[in-house]
Order: C-alpha cells, then sequence, then structure tokens
C-alpha cells in the first residue's frame, strides 16, 4: 500500500473534542507501546483544543503497512506484514486502536496522492500466465538494472522496494506498484510512467508482456501459478468457505486504487460517504473486465461482481458510515467483528481464520492462547478488511478495474478533483444526501452488469457521473496545477455512456472474430 504520512510530521487533530479525547488516551498508550519496537521518536505538541503538553509520535514508517531493514534484506508492504517487533506487556485497549487510525489525521499542506495499480504478467508467445520462477527472474532483473531492494519471504524473492514505492505480488501473481505518496497528478503519471519504463526494459527481454484489465480474460483459475507467500496459503483454505468467488478475486482480478489522506474525523467522514456513495460510478467508468475464461461473461465489471461475493463479513457498501453516530470509534468495532486471517510471528504466519480480534485482545485467542495483541496486529487485520472504501491511517478509493495506463492516471485525478476540493466535495454531499441505502446498494448491485446506463431515480447513472465528472475537473481547476489533462479517458467515457469493457465487447464481436486474444495485445502496457 501507499503510504501517506510524513516523518516528522505532527497526526494533530485540530478540532472535536472527542477526537483531542481519542488522541490523548490511545496516542500517548500507542508512543509507550511502539516505543519498544524502537521505530518513532517523541517531540511534544500542544493541541489547541486540547490545551495540553503530550507526546505525539512522528513515526518514520509513515502510514500503512510498516516496513524494517534487517541487514540488507528489506521486509515491507503487507507481505510480509507488518513485523513481530512489539511485544505487548499490556493489553491494547479500544482506545488505542481508535488512536492509532486518528493518527493519521494531517492539515492540508501535508496531504498526498498515493497510486496503486496491479497487472497481469503473460508470456508474449502464449498468452500464459508468468510463472513465479519469471516473476523471480524479473524482480531479481529489475533489481539489480534499477537499484531497487529485495523484498524476501525465507528463501523467496516476493518485491522490491526503492524509497517509498515498493512491487509487490498478488496471489496469482499479479504485478502491484504500490507509489510514492506524492504531491501532484504530474508526480503520479510520472512515477507510473517511470514504473513501466523499468519493468518493459526487463520484461521485453524475457518475452513478458503486462496487460491492463481488471479480470483474467483467458485463462481458468486452476490454470493461474500460486506465489509463495504464507498468507495467501492462508486465504486460500478460507475463502471457499465464505463465499463462492473469493478464490478467483485472489487469482484473477486486478485494480487500480488510490490513498488520499484527511485532516481530521469530520473531514474522514465526509470523504469517506463521498467516496461510498460515488464508488459505484467509478466502477462504471472504469469498468474494464468483460470476458471470462474467452467468452463475455455478461458483465461489464466482472471484477467488481465477484467482490459481491467473496466474503461479506470484510467487503461492501457499510452503510454504516451514513450514521450520525459514525466517526473513528465506529469503524473500530466494524474492524474488530470482521474475522481474523492470520497473526504473524517469527516470521511465520499462524492460521486464526475465523477468530475474533476482540478475543485477541482479551488474551484468548485459541492459536495463539494468553499472547495479546500488538498495533502491528491491528495494522495487518486492517489490511484483510475490504469494503468498496477502506480506512487506514488514510482512505483507499477500492472500486476500479486495472487497466491501461492513461486510465492509472485517470483514476487519482477523479478522486482528488472530488476529495481534495472543498467546493467539490459539499457539492457531492449535497448531491447524495438523500440517496437511500437501498438505492446506493443498488448501484453496487446493477452498476457491474449495466455500468453508465443503469437506471437511476428518473434517469441514467450516467446523468449523474457527467455532474459528478464536470466536479471532478473544477475541483482539480482549483488546484492550480494544470492537472485537468488527466481526467480526459474518463470525459470520453462519460460524454458517450459507452465504458471501456463495452468497447471491448464491440471489438470482441466485430474485428476480433470474437476471440479474447487479440486483447492481450490491444491493453499491453
Amino acid at each position: 500500500m501507499a503510504l501517506m504520512s510524513q516523518p516528522g510530521s505532527s497526526h494533530c487533530i485540530h478540532s472535536e473534542t472527542l477526537q483531542c479525547k481519542a488522541r490523548h488516551n490511545g496516542v500517548n498508550r500507542m508512543a509507550h507501546v511502539m516505543d519498544a519496537a524502537k521505530t518513532k521518536e517523541i517531540f511534544f505538541s500542544t493541541h489547541p483544543s486540547c490545551g495540553s503538553l503530550k507526546a505525539v509520535p512522528s513515526w518514520s514508517l509513515d502510514c500503512g503497512e510498516v516496513g524494517q531493514r534487517r541487514g540488507q534484506r528489506v521486509i515491507v508492504a503487507a507481505s510480509p506484514p507488518t513485523e513481530d517487533a512489539v511485544i505487548a506487556t499490556e493489553p491494547l485497549t479500544k482506545e488505542d486502536l481508535v488512536g492509532y487510525l486518528a493518527s493519521g489525521c494531517k492539515p492540508k499542506t501535508q496531504w498526498r496522492i498515493g497510486t496503486e495499480h496491479e497487472k497481469f504478467g503473460f508470456e508474449i508467445d502464449t498468452l500464459r500466465p508468468m510463472k513465479y520462477e519469471q516473476i523471480a527472474d524479473l524482480l531479481n532483473g529489475i533489481s539489480e538494472r534499477f537499484d531497487w531492494e529485495k523484498v524476501m519471504e525465507g528463501d523467496k524473492i516476493i518485491g522490491l522496494k526503492q524509497g517509498k514505492q515498493s512491487i509487490s505480488l498478488e496471489p496469482g501473481g499479479q504485478f502491484e506498484l504500490s507509489g510514492a505518496p506524492v504531491e501532484t497528478l504530474h508526480q503520479t503519471c510520472a512515477e507510473v510512467n517511470s514504473h513501466l519504463y523499468q519493468v518493459k526494459a526487463v520484461a521485453e527481454e524475457m518475452g513478458i508482456g503486462f496487460l491492463g484489465i481488471g479480470f483474467q480474460p483467458k485463462w481458468k483459475r486452476e490454470e493461474i501459478p500460486v506465489m509463495p507467500k504464507g498468507r495467501y496459503e492462508i486465504m486460500r483454505n478460507y475463502m471457499p468457505k465464505v463465499g463462492s468467488l473469493g478464490l478467483d478475486m485472489m487469482f484473477r482480478t486486478c485494480t487500480v486504487q488510490v490513498n488520499l489522506d484527511f485532516h481530521s474525523e469530520a473531514d474522514m467522514i465526509r470523504k469517506f460517504r463521498a467516496g461510498l456513495a460515488l464508488q459505484p460510478i467509478a466502477t462504471a467508468l472504469f469498468a474494464n473486465s468483460p470476458f471470462t475464461e474467452g467468452k463475455p461473461n455478461g458483465y461489464l465489471s466482472m471484477r467488481s461482481q465477484i467482490w459481491t461475493d467473496t466474503d461479506n463479513n470484510r467487503a461492501g457498501m457499510l452503510p454504516f458510515v451514513f450514521d450520525d453516530s459514525f466517526g473513528f470509534e465506529q469503524y473500530v468495532d466494524y474492524a474488530l467483528d470482521v474475522p481474523m486471517y492470520f497473526v504473524y510471528r517469527k516470521k511465520k504466519y499462524i492460521d486464526c481464520t475465523g477468530l475474533s480480534f476482540r478475543d485477541f485482545m482479551a488474551g484468548k485467542l485459541p492459536c495463539l492462547p494468553g499472547e495479546y495483541p500488538n498495533l502491528n496486529d491491528w495494522e495487518n487485520h486492517l489490511t484483510t478488511i475490504f469494503p468498496e472504501v477502506r480506512l487506514k491511517r488514510y482512505l483507499e478509493m477500492r472500486g476500479a478495474d486495472g487497466g491501461p495506463w492513461r486510465r492509472l492516471c485517470a483514476l487519482p485525478a477523479f478522486w482528488v478533483g472530488i476529495l481534495y476540493d472543498e467546493v467539490s466535495l459539499q457539492n457531492v454531499l449535497d448531491i447524495t444526501a438523500d440517496w437511500t441505502p437501498q438505492e446506493r446498494q443498488m448501484l453496487r448491485n446493477k452498476v457491474p452488469i449495466s455500468g453508465l446506463k443503469t437506471p437511476f431515480r428518473d434517469g441514467l447513472l450516467k446523468h449523474v457521473a457527467q455532474e459528478v465528472v464536470k466536479l471532478a475537473k473544477d475541483g482539480l481547476e482549483r488546484r492550480g496545477f494544470k492537472e485537468t489533462g488527466f481526467l480526459n479517458e474518463v470525459t470520453e467515457v462519460v460524454n458517450t455512456g459507452v465504458t471501456p469493457a463495452e468497447k471491448l465487447l464491440e471489438l470482441y464481436h466485430g474485428k476480433w472474430g470474437q476471440s479474447v486474444d487479440p486483447v492481450f495485445e490491444e491493453l499491453l502496457y
């Protein structure tokens, strides 16, 4: 995941008394716990609304997944997850968990854009998915040629790290770039272009190409290689118990997402609500997964559809976010009730699937009896929750299919224009204020099938989307960085009402002669 905080920043909350209380009780204890890990520095900050001097952690690890350097080996991102450097000497409280989320708050001058995208690697001659051995050669090649540090799990290379960027592998070998937190969309697009140049420079010599699409268009699930990562083995065994499509999510989907900051609990709530309400529009604008095993699958976004039956305990539209009582504490309550996947101890994943983090906090976890969680365990648990918008110490917009490189820049442009501009954000909240939970869920259910042509109230979703894209463009203009050009991809989609998936289907039924093979060239990076 992209890391959104900046070292040395005071994660100060400038408004609500509730937030001050959460910070005072939670974050100060967090500083005490994390001190044992030698992973933070403490400085003193006076909160204007609290009027008291207190220790606030300024973490050099940034938000998101924690990385630790051991000799020349770097362990970063969620694979392996945050290390178990902390031995909890006293149980965490719920206030600690609330304080952890609240520590992501930062002033607008420190807001950043973190973009992540996944893509399918394939053999150009056969169109077959890359095997792990090929992926390992590719990672080693990129590391040696472009000076990336290797991320290992045991003796297997499973990723790379360079500064605040990381490359990781999804369960079926999907190749993910988690970008650094940057200030402008120009920097985002430059980062994507640099990454694709480096990957192609090594991959082309190996006869490997990369495909920008939301769902594997040709190969069956059993034909997809399995990556040698411990957490994925646990997930693979658990998924069939909780949904019919979880393994397809793991092995055959690709997404692009953007991670964005907030300055207070109130700001987080407004952005969370706008993000959830508009997520079906993002799904429609970027719908790009109409093929399964060589044929049309009946959906414009099969990737989005798959999430409806992956694991409904940890996915979905989170209607409680729209409750008057919603805030950091209510998200913590939700996350505590999401069944666990694993605990990471001594470089090993311990299978805790289906168990309760609340029991863990009470020292009653059957797989680790008598042991209490630390904040790394909480951080790891948060990465195993998969709603349409996810809260960590920043907000993740998770509704879009993977696609070609121009769309990788368009997705963050869409959300930055709305969520980082106060006028556009308020307009979106006004537009969506009277949408009912049933209407939001209806859009979530129907958009993967009908896209922008989904009926909504007295018109089509296309008409709402046109208004929203205009707001995004206006928001980007007010930012003053000349970023509106990055919306060109979605402007065309919303003006015509024709999604990327529908263009692919037209090619399939026409020029491609009902073969999906040409998509590997059409959407080649």
